[in-house]
This record gives C-alpha cells, sequence and structure tokens, in this order.
C-alpha cells in the first residue's frame, strides 16, 4: 500500500477548496484601460489590428468611459491621435490647451471626477519625426528632451491628470518632470515610470492606433535591448532615487521575469503594461478558432499578476469587467 502522507490534490478537489487556497487574484482594481481619443465629431474607428477597440471622438470617448464605469473600471490611460498638420520637431501641441489631449484630460475629471487619469509623457504621438525626443542630425538629444517633456507633464497635470507617465526611456526625465511638478504646486501628482521599455516588435497595432511610427531610424537608442534583465534594475534604481512612485515594465507577457525581478527588488508598485501586441494576438487566435480567448485573456492576466504586478494596463480589462459582470 502507497502511504503517501502528502497529497497536493486534495486542495484541487473542488471549487471552494481550490479558491480558498488560490494564491493570486485578479480583480478591477488592478487594472488601467488604455484608450485612445481623436478629433472630430461621432467617431469612433475600429483599429483593424485591435480588434474589439476603437479610436473615439471627445464626446465618443465621454460615452465609453461612462459604460466602463458602469462596469466597474475606475483608471483609464487616454492617448492622442493628432492630425499630421498639428506635429512638428518640438511636439508644442502637447502643451495647447486647446489642443485635443489636453482637452479630453479636462473633459474626462469634469465628467467623470472619481476616475484616475494616468496620462502618456512622450513626444512620439505629437512629432514629425515620430520619435520620443527631439531630432538632431538622426541622433535622439536626450537633454533638450527633457524640457518638452517636463512641460508637457506640467500641462497634464493641469489639465487633471491623476498620474503622469513618462514613457519615453530619456534619461534623467523622472527627477526633471518631479521637479517641475512640485515648483508648480503639483506635488501630489504622481509619476508612473515607464521603467523597463523595451525596443519590442509588440508595439505594431498601438503605432497603427496612434499613427505614430518612427518615420526614419528606430528607438534602440533608448529602449532597452530585450535580451537585458540586470539592466531593468539600474533603471528601476535610478528612477526611484528620482522619484517615481510606480515602476513599470512594458511589454509584459514576454517579459515576465522582468517584472518578477523588479517585483523582489523594488517596494515600489510594480505595473505591467499588456501591449497592443499581445493583445492581438490573442484576438487573432480566437477569431480563428485556435484558442478560447476568454480563458486565454484571464491566464494572461493572472500570470502578469503572478509574476508580481500590482497594476496591469491592458486592453482586455473592458471585456474582463464584462466577464466578472456576468
Amino acid at each position: 500500500m502507497n502511504h503517501l502522507t502528502r497529497r497536493p490534490r486534495r486542495n484541487r478537489k473542488s471549487d471552494v477548496i481550490r479558491n480558498l487556497v488560490q494564491e493570486n487574484h485578479l480583480t478591477l482594481h488592478d487594472l488601467i484601460f488604455p484608450i485612445f481619443v481623436t478629433e472630430g465629431q461621432n467617431v469612433q474607428q475600429a483599429i483593424p489590428s485591435m480588434p474589439g477597440i476603437s479610436r473615439f471622438s471627445l464626446d465618443r470617448l465621454v460615452d465609453e468611459v461612462g459604460e466602463c464605469v458602469e462596469l466597474g473600471i475606475k483608471a483609464f490611460a487616454p492617448f492622442p491621435n493628432i492630425s499630421e498638420d498639428k506635429k512638428d520637431r518640438f511636439a508644442q501641441e502637447s502643451k495647447n490647451p486647446e489642443g485635443l489631449f489636453l482637452k479630453t484630460i479636462s473633459e474626462l475629471k469634469r465628467q467623470f471626477p472619481d476616475i484616475v487619469l494616468a496620462t502618456d509623457v512622450a513626444m512620439d504621438p505629437y512629432s514629425t519625426d515620430g520619435h520620443d525626443g527631439i531630432v538632431d542630425n538622426g541622433e535622439i538629444i536626450n537633454d533638450a528632451s527633457l524640457e518638452v517633456l517636463g512641460q508637457m507633464a506640467l500641462a497634464q497635470a493641469q489639465a487633471g491628470a491623476d498620474i503622469v507617465a513618462p514613457s519615453d526611456m530619456m534619461d534623467g526625465r523622472v527627477a526633471h518632470i518631479r521637479q517641475i511638478l512640485d515648483q508648480h504646486a503639483f506635488s501630489n501628482v504622481a509619476i508612473m515610470s515607464y521603467t523597463a521599455k523595451y525596443a519590442s516588435g509588440f508595439y505594431g497595432p498601438f503605432r497603427d492606433a496612434l499613427e505614430s511610427a518612427p518615420k526614419h531610424g528606430d528607438k534602440k537608442t533608448y529602449q532597452m535591448n530585450p535580451a537585458n534583465t540586470r539592466e531593468a534594475l539600474i533603471e528601476a534604481e535610478l528612477d526611484t532615487l528620482e522619484g517615481a512612485d510606480y515602476l513599470m515594465v512594458k511589454p509584459a507577457l514576454s517579459y515576465l521575469d522582468v517584472i518578477k525581478s523588479l517585483r523582489d527588488n523594488s517596494n515600489l508598485p510594480i505595473a505591467a503594461y499588456n501591449v497592443s501586441g499581445e493583445y492581438a494576438m490573442v484576438k487573432a487566435a480566437a477569431q480563428n478558432g485556435w484558442l478560447d480567448g476568454e480563458k486565454i485573456m484571464l491566464e494572461t492576466l493572472l500570470s502578469m499578476k503572478r509574476a508580481g504586478a500590482d497594476i496591469i494596463l491592458t486592453y482586455f480589462a473592458k471585456e474582463f469587467a464584462q466577464y466578472v459582470k456576468r
């Protein structure tokens, strides 16, 4: 007779027991929903490479956010689709109080004062070069770009942003933004730094959504090499010393080890960005009947929590909210 003293299957024998011993839990409170705003009136433009996701004009975006709030989503990350005629080398439109993005922030906070807005601080949506910094003779100029990013973050805070999220990967930008915000009495506006943002192939659908792909070259001189993990700890240490309130890893699914590394080495909240390409892969496979899209959504989001993410930015947020409500 087999005398087994430890039988792990005893803790799996029913739903109730499995739920009692579940180690990680995914809730709506963990999620931030990235949303896209575009110019015009009564506009909803489907993004072909991101099934189920659209660009909305501000009037329609208000309706979309209202639906999400009713479902229990309370945190959003808006991104602007800016027309080419408003772009220039120095991203000046990013500071225009009558421009699309700042008006969007103000209106969403006016309509829904209790939601949290985490706003993107980067030049590429507004830049004729499509890069996250000022370009001079093909080189991304770090320190001059900080001035633009600082003013951009200030304008977003003035419009009502709760969290500013620099996604540019310029050296020193967290310290510069923190200094600018504090000098202008926005010490309560938090910084969610894109700490370990990799030069990834998973961003294609997002760039389709914003029409913000680089016009020349690539982003490898400022975004991280996908081969590196220890470098993420250097970035995390610097961002922490410079005053970041949250540390983010982007992408998430192919960088779960990096999420865990930051979790193991930092006491700050860790965010993971479940990016557009990761979303698109699941959606494409589900549409072809190759995978159960709902099960894979839940499994992938839970994997990010298991790796140590406190916060997940994901295009699945509304779908997950609908799943929870069933």
